[in-house]
């Protein structure tokens, strides 16, 4: 059995010889001293494959650039604390209300739980490869001044950008969750929540499901807890990522990100961004099932969709890799190269059929 797909030409794989080639523009224009693969995950769980297929091709695509264009390469993993850990309505306003995992759990047991489920497959991808890492919490990112100062730039100019962010109501969410302590419950669709800007800060008015109305100062230097929705949080991250002219951040995402990644850039571009400032993005291959649909860990697990056909149980719970952790990054990085041998190959979807194949299938011969 061959380890490689067979893989049917595109308009983007046509155009390229490697698949990291896509980066080219971005590096030749304006050469980098160096380049940082920025990659994010919710830590709301186990990972499953389509996590580690992310995670390992970041790492690949690390060392590819880097042997392809001789410029150092980093990886940086962000944690996304900020994932709703429950949901509830208030039966009084009909409003729903979340509370994240930063809040339910704290900084401390959301550190041991990525320090037991991804730093271990990221040191050995690291040590395989020789490209370092860092972990970047959600939540000590937006306590940092740097993302509070661009956030702060970025709300000024809102209107012109929120029906990108927002398409559907204009209002892109902005939480910041009640400051009582052991509360932390924030309105999920921000429907009270309004921001007052003063000259260097924000006070943020909003009402809480046990308290009732709170505000909340948010400051470079300090304040609550600043939880964005999903868009407009890559907004501001990818604004502030741009702003180091000596490194190029390439965002790393999953193939499901592309139609999102579009409202992104108009809402950049609205708010004065120029062409060639907008973010440089690799989308990897996205693990489908049978019908087509993202590999969902969360439908399979609520019984609204069955496993698929040739998947394995350790696809949706790495830990049942039946094998080492040392086995399973090896073979992360067999497939990987595979997948970046051919941009026909990295430039398209997967069933978790077909990548259990290739996690199987011997791949030690295949060379780019």
């Amino acid at each position: 059995m061959t380890a490689c797909p067979v893989s049917p030409n595109t308009v983007l794989a046509n155009a390229l010889h490697h698949a990291v080639d896509v980066l080219a523009p971005r590096i030749r224009t304006a050469p980098p001293q160096r380049i940082v693969f920025v990659v994010g995950t919710q830590i709301n769980g186990v990972p499953h494959l389509g996590t580690s297929l992310v995670q390992s091709l970041t790492f690949a695509a690390a060392a590819r650039t880097r042997q392809r264009f001789g410029i150092p390469v980093e990886v940086a993993f962000g944690a996304l604390d900020n994932a709703p850990h429950e949901v509830v309505v208030d039966e009084a306003s009909g409003h729903r209300y979340q509370r994240a995992y930063a809040q339910a759990l704290g900084e401390d047991v959301l550190a041991d739980q990525v320090d037991t489920l991804y730093r271990p497959l990221f040191d050995a991808l690291s040590e395989h490869l020789s490209v370092p890492y860092a972990i970047d919490m959600y939540s000590r990112q937006q306590a940092g001044e740097h993302f509070r100062r661009t956030w702060l730039r970025a709300h000024r100019r809102i209107d012109a950008a929120r029906w990108w962010l927002d398409p559907a109501h204009g209002t892109p969410h902005v939480r910041v969750p009640c400051p009582h302590s052991g509360c932390g419950w924030a309105e999920k669709y921000a429907e009270r929540t309004r921001v007052l800007l003063g000259d260097d800060h924000a006070v943020v008015h909003a009402v809480c499901l046990h308290h009732g109305p709170y505000e909340v100062v948010i400051a470079p230097d300090g304040g609550g807890y600043l939880d964005l929705a999903t868009l407009y949080r890559n907004l501001v991250k990818e604004l502030a990522a741009g702003t180091d002219r000596d490194r190029l951040s390439v965002m790393v995402k999953g193939g499901d990100w592309v139609f999102g990644s579009t409202l992104v850039d108009n809402a950049l571009t609205a708010i004065g961004l120029a062409d060639g400032q907008l973010p440089t993005r690799l989308f990897c291959p996205q693990v489908v099932t049978d019908t087509g649909a993202k590999l969902s860990k969360s439908l399979i697990r609520e019984g609204r969709a069955p496993l698929p056909e040739g998947s394995a149980p350790w696809m949706l719970d790495t830990r049942m890799w039946p094998g080492s952790l040392s086995d399973y990054a090896d073979r992360l990085l067999e497939m990987a190269a595979v997948l970046l041998s051919d941009p026909r190959h990295f430039f398209r979807s997967y069933s978790a059929g077909e990548l259990g194949r290739l996690m199987s299938a011997s791949t030690r011969s295949v060379t780019s």
